[in-house]
């Protein structure tokens, strides 16, 4: 892992939650695959604005590994905060089937 990225993967467990909201906006903005796991791990944040910021950043990173856990916390949250959890199911599978037909050219 890179040096900045591992520094905002440290973030995610930081005491304040503007730090951990921070660091998972940038974290979806840097479009590395390799935050999935610790953004996912982040969706069960204490803070919901920093639980839907991670999963607007693995909507961001289209990673399909984030599609279970994002579906089982859109069942778990608020009706309020569903609408951010099902953008980045939704930017999830575009990505996958953008992928899908590039792979069949």
């Amino acid at each position: 892992m890179s040096s900045t990225l591992e520094g905002l993967v440290e973030m995610l467990s930081d005491d304040n939650e503007g730090t951990r909201w921070k660091a998972a906006e940038s974290l979806g903005r840097m479009g590395d695959t390799r935050a999935v796991e610790p953004l996912i791990d982040t969706l069960w944040d204490d803070d919901v604005r920093v639980r839907l910021k991670a999963a607007w950043a693995l909507g961001m990173l289209g990673d399909p590994r984030a599609l279970s856990p994002l579906q089982k916390l859109y069942r778990m949250e608020r009706e309020d905060a569903r609408d951010t959890i099902q953008e980045a199911m939704e930017m999830i599978k575009l990505k996958m089937s953008e992928a899908m037909s590039g792979n069949q050219e």
